[in-house]
């Protein structure tokens, strides 16, 4: 299927649109507006092509336009556009669920649905909460999350989150939240290729935190497996099985926030597959749908979910939901999108690619400004000096530059974030990664 681009008129009027996570003032004066998209690429409204380095955010594992997604949201629309969520339902959100469930992680059987990985993370954490109370263990109803931390933009998860920029504002926050330490640790592990080799000790801040706090107040422990919004931090190696351990000895709740390292971006279906540890609750988003549909879902273990199955069977378990939960159009999406990724591998493809990626990022060690690179999967960041007194302008420098020349990227701080679509060839990881270099040495 090829998209012919169109030529698109720029809106005459930018004002009304209060834009998330923008410099809207400088967006405004120069307007970057994308008018179509498939494949790898999207077009801008004059009909540039624009390679997707980042997935949209995250979340276009699968490349744009797809097939078999557009054509069951077509059909879906037409046959029914939406269906109550409670005390109701319809056959695509049970097919679904079970298409989910037939990929996760061992022991992870059952599906909360949500409409996006900020809502996915406030119902995790609602379940951990409620759960402990249902087990007779009111008492745990602490949280941890950890330093420089994303779980979306909502109070429950800016709380357990760690990023100063997205709580400073916003008050007090929820009470009873304590974080533990963050990995990132470029003295000893710059320019690490996958997992770093230093820094597994860092596992033991959480017995700190119990220490301080008693395990018989913690209801859970929420982590990335891979830290991304914050810039691609990577777990040193056994860091993760050593939560897991710690969590276990104290009876507390491990979740993974899997909304950017599910579907495939690590070159296995879940960052709990790659790392081998497998959480109590698991939150997704973005690739659940392939961004076409918002949707989220939360996965638990057996245990949680029957811990609720009791008392009489008229009165409802668990006091929580979304009008849109599990909407018609998000399961259609996400059905198509499930078979997308089957009948091409996608899953798996990161895995394949992961050696050139990793070879074609770290070939811009020594490029002017490079202070560090890290990769895993199919992900990647590089980390650029700052300006002195003038944070963050360098890269959005670059990726304004970037744009210009034809290629998306997305930037965190100094840091460029990458996360193409899984359908990515070696020639556009080339040209992502050389327009990339040919910018540094270009600029300032």
């Amino acid at each position: 299927m090829n998209v012919v681009p169109m030529r698109r008129p720029i809106p005459n009027d930018l004002a009304a649109f209060w834009m998330p996570f923008t410099a809207n003032r400088q967006f405004k004066k120069t307007p970057r507006l994308l008018a179509s998209a498939q494949d790898m690429h999207y077009y801008t409204d004059d009909g540039r092509p624009i390679l997707d380095g980042t997935a949209g955010l995250w979340c276009v594992n699968a490349g744009h336009g797809r097939p078999k997604i557009v054509e069951a949201v077509q059909r879906q629309v037409a046959e029914l556009d939406y269906a109550p969520a409670f005390q109701m339902s319809h056959p695509k959100a049970f097919e679904f669920a079970s298409r989910l469930v037939q990929i996760s992680p061992e022991g992870l059987d059952h599906v909360f649905f949500t409409n996006s990985g900020s809502e996915s993370v406030e119902t995790a954490l609602k379940i951990a909460l409620a759960y402990q109370r249902v087990k007779g263990q009111g008492s745990r109803t602490r949280l941890i999350g950890r330093e420089r931390g994303y779980h979306g933009v909502n109070f429950g998860g800016i709380s357990v989150g760690g990023i100063v920029s997205n709580r400073k504002m916003f008050g007090t926050l929820l009470s009873g939240v304590d974080h533990i330490r963050h990995t990132h640790d470029p003295a000893r592990n710059a320019f690490t290729k996958g997992e770093p080799e230093h820094g597994v000790e860092l596992a033991e801040d959480l017995e700190r935190v119990i220490t301080l706090h008693d395990a018989s107040t913690i209801a859970a422990v929420i982590v990335e497996p891979v830290a991304g919004s914050t810039g691609v931090l990577i777990p040193p190696k056994g860091y993760l099985k050593r939560l897991r351990e710690i969590c276990d000895k104290h009876g507390i709740l491990l979740i993974f926030d899997e909304v950017i390292t599910g579907f495939g971006r690590l070159g296995t279906p879940f960052a709990a597959d790659y790392f081998d540890v497998i959480p109590d609750i698991m939150i997704t988003a973005k690739g659940v749908t392939n961004g076409v549909v918002p949707m989220g879902a939360v996965f638990v273990k057996s245990e949680i979910y029957e811990a609720f199955m009791t008392g009489p069977e008229h009165l409802i378990e668990f006091f929580h939901g979304y009008t849109y939960s599990a909407h018609p159009l998000a399961c259609a999406a996400g059905i198509g999108t499930l078979d997308t990724y089957a009948d091409e591998g996608l899953l798996t493809r990161g895995a394949e690619l992961g050696p050139y990626w990793e070879q074609a990022l770290h070939s811009l060690k020594g490029t002017k400004h490079v202070i560090d690179i890290r990769n895993i999967g199919l992900v990647g960041a590089i980390e650029l000096e700052s300006i002195a007194g003038e944070p963050t302008k360098r890269a959005f420098s670059v990726f304004l530059e970037c744009f210009e020349r034809g290629v998306l990227i997305r930037t965190t701080g100094d840091i460029i974030a990458l996360s193409p679509p899984l359908i990515i060839s070696k020639e556009q990881i080339d040209q992502l990664i050389g327009t990339i270099g040919d910018v540094l040495k270009a600029a300032a």
